[in-house]
C-alpha cells in the first residue's frame, strides 16, 4: 500500500519533467507511505515516477519502488493477494526473482502478457508502468476501483497520482472549478466518477486500463464489468439447493478471506455488530488467523440503544477468541479532530467519518493492515433498494410513460411537501424518472433533488453543473449490458455507484490518513464470479447466507439484529452545542463550504 505519482512529458515540445514538482506531489501523500520514498527519472527526464511506501509485503529494501527490471519500471498502489501462486507459475516458465514482493511479479507478468495480465490479478491496485521499449505508459485500476488513480492531461504532459490533492500540490495542474462535481456532490453525497472538483483532473475508470504514448492518453479500455458478470450469471440459469448455496458461500468467502490475510505484518479487522464484519472475523479465524486484533468504536450517546455495537462486538470477539479493543469516541475528540478530517478528505463526501475514526483506532493499536466487511450489502442484497426498486417498477414504469403525468405529480407533491415534513419531496420525482432502474435508483439514493440545486449552488453553477454531469446516462452505464433480472440490476447499481464512489473512496482517504491499509474480502471480482450464479437465482434476499457461512455460525444475536448501519452520533453532538437544526443536508453544505472553497475561487 502506498501513494504513487508520475509525470510523462509525451509531446515533443513539452518541457522535461520537473524534479521538484514530482517530489512535491509525492510528499503530499506522505501519510500513505511513511516507511520509505523514492523517485525514478528516464534519460532525458521525459518520464518521472514517484512512490511513498507503506511496507506490507517484503519489508526489505528489495521491495522498494519505483521498481525497475530492464526497460520496465513500475509504481504500484495496492496488494496482489495471489502473487505467490503467480510467482510460482512464472518461475516454472523460467523466470527468476530477486525480491519476494508482489510488485516484481507484476513486472514479470507484464513482460509476458502486457495488459492481458490484469485478468490474472486478485487484489486491489492502481498501476503505472513505463515500458521503455515501446515508449509508452500503462495505467490500470482494479475491477471494483478499490484503489484510486487520477490523471491530468494538458495535451503535452500527463500527470498521475493516488490523490487529487497530490496533483494540485505539484503546482502545474489547472485548478479551475468543475460545476459538475458540485452538482454531483449534492445529488449523490459524493463526486461521481470520472469527475473531480477540478475540470483538469479525472479518475481512471474502475476495471479499466489505458496506454499513454507520444500521441497522448488513449481511450480507457474496460477489462472487467460488474454488469456483464451478473448478466452472465443470470443467463447461465443454474439451479441450487439452499444447502448447495450455503456451502458455496462458505467456501468462496473463506477463500477470499484467506487471500486477504496474506501479509508480512499483522492483520487486524474492524468489528461491528453487523453480519458483514462479524462473518469476516469468523472466517479469518477459520482460515487460520491465530493472532487477530479487532476493534470497535463506542459512543456514550448510543449506550443502551440498538446502534450501540460494542456489546455484541465483544460477544463475537469472545466466541471466536480474538483480541478485542473498544475505543470510545467523545464529542471533544470529534471536534478537535474535524480540521484534520477535512485536511485528509481528498474529495468532498458526506460520509467517511466512521472510517476515519475506526482507522485511527487501528493505527493507535499499532496496526498497518485491517480487514473490513464493506461490500456485503452490495453482494448479498442487504439494502432496502433491493426490495424497493423492483417493487416500484411495475407501477412506475408504465405511469412514467404517460405524457405530462410525471411533471404534474411532481408539482402537486412539491406543494404538499412544503406544507408537511411527513411528505417526501422524492415521491414527486419517482414518476419523472421511474421508467428505468437507473432513474429509480437516482431517486432512491438521491440526497438533494435536481430542482433544489439552484437554491443551494446558484442558478449558473447549478445549470452548468447539471448539464456537464448528465447524471442519468452516467448511471445507465452501470447497468449496461443489462444484468438481466431485478436483483442483478440493483446489485450492479449499488456496486458501481454507492460502493465505488462513496464507501471505497471514503475508506481509502480515511484509512490512508492514518497510514493504514484496509482490505475488503467481500469486494473481489473472483468472489463475484463464483457467487453471482447462486445469488441472482435466489428468491429470498438478504444476508442470511453470509451469516450462516462461518463454521460455527454467527451468534443468533448478530444474525437476528436489526440493521442499523455504522454511524457516528454527529446529530446528538451538535445538538449539545445548540445546533438543533443540524441534519444530513446541513452537513453536506458544511462539507461543500470547506472542500470547495479553494476550487470555487476559480469559478
Amino acid at each position: 500500500m502506498c501513494g504513487i505519482n508520475g509525470i510523462f512529458a509525451y509531446a515533443d515540445d513539452a518541457p522535461p519533467v520537473g524534479r521538484d514538482e514530482l517530489i512535491a506531489s509525492r510528499e503530499c501523500m506522505r501519510s500513505r507511505g511513511p516507511d520509505a520514498a523514492d523517485t525514478w527519472f528516464s534519460p532525458g527526464d521525459r518520464v518521472g515516477l514517484g512512490h511513498r511506501r507503506l511496507s506490507i509485503i517484503d519489508l526489505s529494501p528489495a521491495g522498494a519502488q519505483p521498481m525497475r527490471r530492464g526497460e520496465l519500471t513500475i509504481i504500484f498502489n495496492g496488494e496482489i493477494y495471489n502473487y505467490q501462486e503467480l510467482r510460482d507459475q512464472l518461475q516454472a516458465r523460467g523466470r527468476t526473482f530477486t525480491s519476494h514482493s508482489d510488485t516484481e511479479v507484476l513486472l514479470a507478468l507484464y513482460d509476458e502478457k502486457r495488459e492481458a495480465m490484469l485478468n490474472d490479478l486478485r487484489g486491489m491496485f492502481a498501476i503505472a508502468l513505463w515500458d521503455g521499449r515501446e515508449r509508452r505508459m500503462l495505467l490500470a485500476r482494479d475491477p471494483y476501483g478499490i484503489k484510486p488513480l487520477y490523471y491530468a492531461d494538458d495535451g503535452n504532459t500527463i500527470r498521475i497520482a493516488s490523490q487529487v490533492k497530490a496533483l494540485i500540490a505539484g503546482g502545474h495542474v489547472d485548478k479551475q472549478f468543475d460545476p459538475a462535481a458540485a452538482a454531483g456532490f449534492f445529488l449523490r453525497g459524493t463526486v461521481p466518477e470520472p469527475f473531480t472538483m477540478y475540470r483538469a483532473i479525472r479518475s481512471l475508470p474502475a476495471g479499466s486500463y489505458a496506454y499513454v504514448d507520444a500521441r497522448g492518453m488513449r481511450e480507457p479500455v474496460r477489462y472487467f464489468s460488474i454488469a456483464a458478470t451478473l448478466r452472465d450469471a443470470v443467463e447461465s440459469n443454474q439451479r441450487f439447493t439452499e444447502e448447495q448455496r450455503r456451502e458455496a458461500v462458505h467456501d468462496a468467502v473463506l477463500e477470499s478471506v484467506r487471500y486477504h490475510l496474506v501479509a508480512d505484518v499483522p492483520v487486524g479487522a474492524f468489528l461491528s455488530a453487523g453480519i458483514d464484519s462479524t462473518a469476516v472475523v469468523a472466517l479469518a479465524r477459520e482460515a487460520g488467523a491465530t493472532d487477530l486484533q479487532t476493534m470497535t468504536l463506542r459512543f456514550s450517546e448510543y449506550r443502551g440503544r440498538d446502534n450501540d455495537e460494542a456489546p455484541l462486538a465483544e460477544l463475537v470477539a469472545k466466541q471466536y477468541g480474538v483480541r478485542h479493543a473498544i475505543r470510545e469516541l467523545t464529542v471533544d475528540e470529534f471536534r478537535d479532530e474535524l480540521p484534520r478530517v477535512f485536511a485528509a478528505m481528498d474529495q468532498p463526501s458526506v460520509d467517511g467519518l466512521n472510517s476515519y475514526f475506526i482507522s485511527k483506532a487501528a493505527h493507535d493499536l499499532g496496526l498497518k493492515v485491517a480487514m473490513s466487511g464493506t461490500g456485503g450489502d452490495e453482494l448479498f442484497g442487504g439494502y432496502t433498494s433491493f426490495r424497493d426498486i423492483p417493487r416500484w417498477m411495475p407501477l412506475t414504469r408504465p405511469l412514467a410513460r404517460v405524457p405530462g403525468l410525471g411533471n404534474a405529480v411532481y408539482r402537486v407533491n412539491s406543494a404538499l411537501a412544503k406544507r408537511s415534513r411527513h411528505i417526501s419531496p422524492k415521491m414527486g420525482e419517482i414518476l419523472r424518472y421511474g421508467s428505468s432502474y437507473a432513474g429509480a435508483y437516482l431517486v432512491k439514493r438521491g440526497r438533494f433533488l435536481a430542482s433544489e440545486l439552484p437554491s443551494v449552488l446558484g442558478d449558473d453553477i447549478a445549470r452548468e453543473g447539471l448539464n456537464r454531469l448528465d447524471l442519468l446516462p452516467l448511471i445507465e452505464q452501470t447497468v449496461t449490458p443489462d444484468p438481466g433480472n431485478p436483483f442483478a440490476r440493483v446489485a450492479a447499481l449499488e456496486s458501481s455507484l454507492y460502493l465505488r464512489n462513496q464507501l471505497l473512496r471514503d475508506m481509502d482517504w480515511a484509512s490512508m490518513a492514518h497510514s493504514l491499509e484496509v482490505r475488503v474480502p467481500l469486494v473481489d471480482a473472483h468472489l463475484l464470479r463464483k457467487l453471482a450464479p447462486l445469488l441472482v437465482t435466489r428468491k429470498e434476499r438478504g444476508k442470511q447466507l453470509l451469516a450462516a457461512a462461518p463454521h460455527p455460525p454467527l451468534p443468533p444475536e448478530v444474525r437476528n439484529r436489526r440493521k442499523t448501519g455504522f454511524t457516528l452520533p454527529i446529530k446528538e453532538w451538535l445538538r449539545q452545542e445548540g445546533k438543533v437544526e443540524f441534519g444530513k443536508r446541513s452537513w453536506a453544505r458544511k462539507v461543500y463550504e470547506v472542500m470547495f472553497s479553494d476550487a470555487m475561487g476559480r469559478w
